[in-house]
């Protein structure tokens, strides 16, 4: 008995040793891991700022009026920041009012960044749990009556109503649209506004001749694909029917913005087409990874 004892014993020992050589050996994988993905992750950073470099060298980009340049991400997703600073310096600023839709948990879009510059304005936003934490991290300017927050799901037939119920002055300076679906059909539908300037999301995969959008549905939500959104093209006429220019796009080929026409002046580079602004899609300047393909119903404007 004690020796089988002694033999159960000495088993047990035996499992032991190896449990303890296992974990030591998937910890070392485990950080070994970690530290391939942390030198994977910053060469992608080196290499996205390497091209950036790069694209900002070459001639087309040294023209003084292209706003390529002048992007940098302070609170916003990408680049905006930076171009809406610039293009509010040529232009200057009037009523420092904004509005945007699909602003996210708050902390990450066109507009927040003017807060701090004592800009104040109107967000909606679809999602009622991002719209919660809006209100909790927001919650010293939501208090001073510096932004107004509604948590509603933006569509071509309510924008008007929303922005009435909000308060929004006829004129204000910055209209943010970045809805990942209908965007097109929801600036087309404002008729009532007119802001002075237009940060609008467009769809790089759509190329730069292409003048399509994805076919309206009130209660289009985006999957994660390329299909979403309107092509530079489109919104360029689209632009053009409402009495704005695109004066250039983001380098990250996410964003693209219109000054009033007659705001434009001699202010920024000529011709505003998308042939001449069109940025192809740089996710990698500020994040790894991209969309994957999708298709669906398309209308040509």
């Amino acid at each position: 008995m004690r020796a089988r004892l002694a033999r159960l014993l000495h088993r047990v020992r035996g499992l032991l040793l190896n449990q303890a050589a296992l974990v030591e050996r998937l910890d070392a994988i485990t950080s070994a891991s970690k530290e391939q993905s942390a030198l994977q992750a910053e060469l992608l950073r080196t290499t996205a700022a390497m091209q950036r470099e790069y694209v900002l060298a070459q001639p087309r980009a040294a023209d003084p009026k292209r706003l390529l340049r002048y992007g940098y991400k302070g609170y916003s997703q990408m680049d905006e920041d930076g171009i809406i600073d610039e293009i509010f310096r040529r232009i200057g600023v009037e009523s420092r009012y904004f509005v945007e839709f699909g602003v996210g948990n708050g902390l990450e879009n066109n507009t927040v960044s003017l807060l701090l510059d004592g800009w104040r304005g109107a967000w909606l936003e679809g999602s009622a749990q991002l719209a919660e934490r809006i209100a909790a991290s927001l919650q010293s300017s939501i208090a001073a009556g510096q932004l107004r927050v509604r948590q509603a799901f933006v569509t071509a037939e309510t924008i008007e109503a929303l922005l009435a119920e909000l308060g929004v002055p006829a004129e204000f300076d910055l209209l943010s649209i970045d809805i990942d679906g209908n965007d097109y059909w929801v600036w087309r539908a404002i008729t009532r506004h007119r802001p002075r300037v237009v940060s609008i999301e467009y769809n790089a995969a759509f190329g730069r001749s292409a003048r399509c959008t994805i076919a309206y549905r009130s209660d289009a939500a985006w999957a994660g694909d390329t299909y979403m959104g309107a092509s530079l093209g489109a919104l360029e006429q689209l632009g053009r029917e409402k009495g704005y220019s695109l004066v250039g796009c983001n380098y990250a080929g996410t964003n693209a913005f219109f000054v009033r026409d007659d705001l434009v002046g001699d202010h920024f580079c000529a011709p505003f087409t998308a042939a001449n602004h069109f940025e192809t899609a740089r996710y990698g300047f500020a994040h790894t990874g991209s969309h994957r393909p999708g298709w669906g119903a398309f209308e040509q404007v």
